[in-house]
């Protein structure tokens, strides 16, 4: 390794440098006073745990991007956490044990074994709200609405949100009898909408041609409010719990534009994120110009069972750097925002510079022989001597 290398970061790893790390912190700040404001409490979950529990619920799906070590003081395997989710659900489940609906907010580093998401990261700055302990629709629609709402906060403008219903291809594949294995490679070719692969694999395994047609018109089932009403036709020879899921998504639909009119919804039946732990709605949030979304969510109710209490659960989360990468760049115009002010023991000086430091001003002081002035210490104003007052300048 060269003298050179040697200060290389890994691949996927990132820092954030000023000014917009600043504007990640006020943007942090802001977020959380939003989630307070909802009544959501901040949780803090450690960033390193026994794997057994931090791999529990949820975070099975997790397996292969966590990094893991052996604890020097116990010999147990540990893992640090690439996602916040089941720390907090475990929190609400083993922790808190509430029987009122608690909500729950945080922000805090991940790390991921492979770069994922936007920009490619493997050290996410995940953000995200988690209610549990309410079964109803109206508790999908509050997550939902909390998290156009985090968009907006960061500048993020032209969003869509994709819903669907793991329900769906659920009961479809139960009812077609499908072993677990065989759900497996069914649900991967859908996840990537391969048609040829999804028609070979139901004749290869002479499933009916009722159940067949159903599951192979997921794949087309996308688009605006008019595929719900085409799901209807389609899968009208579905069991119960098809339809209920189809109920769920118009009556989840009506809430969501009844209460933000603006947001354009599109539907994709075969949109399975997070199947093997969601039970219910799932959403996401995309951008023009971004294939991948920028945020996700859903309902997620038997996560606390593995900790002792099978309580209802939704949520959402994102990565607040991403969200920052293509929001509005506040950090814009203040980079040379400050009061440089010269090197002095004056206790005047002294005391006007606690001042405005006070009135939430930044304010630089001078070191004796230091190279460059005002500019080169992004300054905009500086302090200057008038009579027996200091008064600032613009220079």
């Amino acid at each position: 390794m060269t003298a050179r290398d040697r200060w290389l970061l890994p691949e996927g790893i990132e820092e954030v440098l000023p000014p917009r790390a600043e504007h990640l912190e006020r943007l942090r700040r802001r977020l959380l006073d939003l989630y307070q404001s909802w009544g959501y409490e901040l949780v803090m979950p450690p960033f390193i745990e026994y794997l057994e529990s931090l791999l529990t619920g949820t975070g099975t799906d997790l397996d292969l991007q966590t990094f893991k070590l052996t604890d020097q003081l116990t010999g147990r395997l540990m893992g640090v956490r690439a996602d916040m989710t089941p720390q907090v659900a475990r929190i609400d489940a083993h922790r808190l044990k509430r029987d009122v609906p608690v909500r729950l907010c945080y922000l805090g580093t991940v790390l991921r074994t492979r770069p994922e998401g936007f920009a490619g990261s493997r050290g996410p700055l995940q953000v995200g709200a988690e209610l549990f302990g309410h079964a109803g629709i109206e508790s999908d629609v509050e997550v939902l609405c909390l998290m156009l709402e985090t968009l907006a906060m960061t500048g993020i403008e032209q969003v869509h949100v994709d819903l669907g219903h793991v329900g769906i291809f659920r009961g479809l594949a139960r009812a077609a009898e499908l072993a677990p294995e065989q759900e497996a490679v069914l649900f991967d070719a859908l996840q990537r909408k391969a048609r040829p692969e999804i028609e070979e694999f139901l004749a290869r395994y002479a499933i009916s041609a009722g159940h067949a047609r159903m599951l192979e018109s997921l794949v087309e089932l996308n688009g605006g409010t008019e595929v719900l009403g085409e799901a209807r036709r389609v899968l009208k020879e579905a069991d119960a719990e098809v339809q209920e899921a189809l109920d769920y998504l118009e009556r989840m639909a009506r809430a969501v534009q009844g209460c933000l009119p603006s947001v354009p919804l599109y539907f994709d039946l075969a949109e399975l994120r997070g199947y093997h732990y969601q039970t219910g709605v799932v959403f996401a949030a995309f951008v023009p110009g971004h294939g991948q979304e920028i945020a996700r969510g859903g309902r997620y109710d038997e996560i606390g069972r593995v900790f002792g209490r099978a309580r209802p659960a939704t949520g959402f989360s994102a990565d607040l750097k991403t969200l920052v990468a293509l929001g509005r760049d506040e950090s814009r115009g203040t980079a040379t925002c400050g009061i440089f002010a010269p090197a002095s023991d004056d206790p005047l000086l002294r005391a006007r510079v606690r001042e405005l430091r006070a009135q939430g001003e930044r304010v630089v002081f001078a070191l004796p022989g230091q190279a460059g002035g005002a500019r080169e210490m992004n300054c905009n104003r500086v302090l200057e001597r008038r009579g027996a007052e200091w008064v600032v300048v613009d220079c």
